[in-house]
């Protein structure tokens, strides 16, 4: 009677055991600009069941001025480079997938001089220490490329300009970057451009049925690299 009290303890504990493992899913840590924020609650939404989603966080600075990279905002390649830093010297954060995105803040050009805000060395060299510190952290990095950006949009709208033609010139080397380092791409680039001129609310952000589509199809990127990797 012992023997199958005990044999029987052990299979109710292997089964609670395995219930336990089956209901733990993975961590998804989001850094990336005001587009991101955006879609970032329909992107929750999306991975609901499938990840734990978190992303860079703030009590509602960032959307006082998209513009203005603050809180929740990763900023250009220098500011989530930083960002990556502090979250290695903190004690506690853990992720499974590091889902980042940087490029528009970097492409930002002063109208007068045509400088622009993060040269494409230097864009290249902080995505490069990007790669290295996500290794370190533990966590698999995936990238998102830069949505598109029409110039007669943006620039007759906002004070700083962007031009089509640097999105381009940094997506294309970061994804070079990417695949030397088997990092997968989302590329939510071409996704977006499909839906042309009358998806964008403003100079560069988007309305939110257009939103949705990207957490619609960033989520669905995400759960087939899940399921590829099982």
């Amino acid at each position: 009677m012992f023997k199958i009290y005990y044999f029987f303890s052990i299979s109710l504990l292997l089964i609670a055991f395995t219930a336990d493992i089956q209901l733990l899913k993975p961590k998804v840590f989001v850094i990336g600009d005001s587009i991101s924020i955006q879609y970032g609650p329909y992107l929750k939404n999306s991975l609901n069941g499938f990840f734990e989603y978190d992303r860079k966080r703030d009590d509602g600075q960032a959307l006082k001025d998209l513009d203005n990279p603050v809180g929740a905002n990763g900023g250009d390649s220098k500011m989530v480079l930083d960002y990556l830093k502090k979250l290695q010297d903190s004690v506690g954060f853990a992720t499974d997938y590091l889902v980042i995105n940087c490029g528009l803040h970097d492409i930002k050009t002063k109208p007068a001089t045509g400088e622009v805000q993060v040269s494409l060395a230097l864009y290249k060299k902080n995505l490069d220490s990007i790669i290295g510190i996500s290794k370190k952290l533990g966590a698999e990095l995936v990238w998102i490329n830069t949505t598109p950006v029409i110039d007669s949009i943006h620039n007759r709208k906002a004070s700083f300009h962007r031009f089509s033609k640097d999105v381009l010139r940094y997506n294309q080397e970061a994804g070079k970057l990417m695949a030397d380092a088997d990092i997968s791409v989302i590329d939510l680039f071409t996704f977006t451009q499909k839906f042309g001129p009358e998806a964008y609310k403003d100079h560069v952000h988007f309305h939110n049925e257009i939103r949705e589509k990207q957490a619609d199809f960033i989520a669905g990127q995400l759960v087939a690299l899940k399921n590829f990797e099982k």
